[in-house]
């Protein structure tokens, strides 16, 4: 597991699994259609992931779909990752 990754990963899990929980996070669980990351916790989620990598990640790529895994999640930020170096 790469470093972006674990971050989002642990982050979730700190931030959004209840204790007691029992539901695994893996790089493929779904997120926001399991209803474990709602869309309010999604837009806390962005703006983590924005002040972490600094990156600007535009509302329409936000989508709810672009959060619904960490894999998704990872590619999302990679992405614009390489659009802040290439500007």
């Amino acid at each position: 597991m790469d470093e972006i990754t674990r971050v989002v990963r642990d982050y979730i899990i700190r931030e959004y699994v209840q204790e007691g929980d029992e539901r695994e996070v893996s790089e493929t669980t779904p997120l926001i259609s399991s209803g474990l990351v709602d869309s309010f916790s999604m837009v806390s989620l962005l703006r983590f992931l924005e002040k972490k990598y600094a990156v600007h990640i535009p509302d329409a790529d936000a989508t709810p779909e672009a959060f619904d895994t960490v894999e998704r999640i990872v590619a999302l930020v990679r992405r614009f990752q390489k659009a802040e170096v290439s500007a």
